[in-house]
């Protein structure tokens, strides 16, 4: 007879990470430092699991934003071995472990603590560009729309207000009054929905000398995108308009 007994599953290793983060207290710190953390972490951990485990279980005031951790709030945008990334997302077998992984806040926007930034410049040019539909009908139901129409801004429909196109911009990082590339975005997925009727007030804020003029193409915000929103073609749809002088 033959035997089959299966054989025992091995239980997950576990290994050592180090943590090199970058920490600041507005209380007690002239500038910005580093502090090293070594963790015990799982092939299926996430950067967000060893910040929890710092915080947890070895540095109570570690401070950093997170909520959903599954990649949809969007808070948790950080800058993981100089790259804006989502700690959520980010899995810590996909970085070379076998160095430290260095973990800062986001650049561009004021710094408040350790991971923490003020979001509120994003926010205020994201509010510039009207994100809102603006239409004066009033249908009796919905406001109907053909696939077709629905598809040419589908992509812009994705962003999570996270942040990370617009801190990987170098033009952000040195113009303060730069839209952003997160702000184009929102503006493109109402510019070009058929039941908006204030495309052209959005293509005149954005026609300002600090709009989509001054994107320089580097694709920084499309790489940095945990969406995979091509924001670099969007900013460019947004510049066609202006020429054409219509969606």
């Amino acid at each position: 007879m033959s035997d089959n007994t299966a054989a025992p599953i091995e239980a997950p290793k576990p290994f050592t990470v180090t943590l090199n983060i970058r920490r600041y207290n507005p209380e007690f710190d002239a500038e910005p430092y580093w502090q090293s953390f070594d963790v015990e972490m799982y092939s299926t951990d996430r950067v967000l699991d060893a910040l929890h485990r710092i915080k947890w279980d070895q540095d109570g005031s570690l401070a950093f934003r997170r909520s959903c951790a599954h990649g949809i709030c969007g808070s948790d945008a950080m800058r993981i071995n100089g790259r804006n990334r989502l700690a959520c997302k980010t899995l810590v077998k996909d970085l070379d472990v076998t160095k430290p992984i260095y973990v800062e806040a986001i650049k561009g926007l004021p710094l408040e603590k350790d991971l923490i930034v003020d979001m509120e410049p994003f926010f205020n040019a994201y509010r510039e560009v009207q994100p809102f539909l603006q239409a004066s009908s009033k249908p009796e139901k919905e406001r109907l729309q053909s696939v077709k129409d629905r598809e040419r801004f589908d992509d812009t429909t994705k962003c999570i207000l996270c942040a990370a196109c617009t801190t990987s911009c170098p033009v952000f990082w040195t113009d303060g009054q730069y839209f952003g590339p997160a702000a184009i975005v929102n503006a493109h997925r109402f510019i070009f929905d058929s039941r908006d009727e204030a495309s052209q007030v959005r293509l005149d804020i954005l026609n300002d000398k600090e709009g989509v003029w001054r994107c320089r193409t580097t694709f920084n915000c499309t790489e940095a995108c945990p969406r995979g929103i091509e924001v670099t073609k969007a900013i460019a749809e947004v510049k066609q308009a202006m020429i054409r002088g219509r969606r």
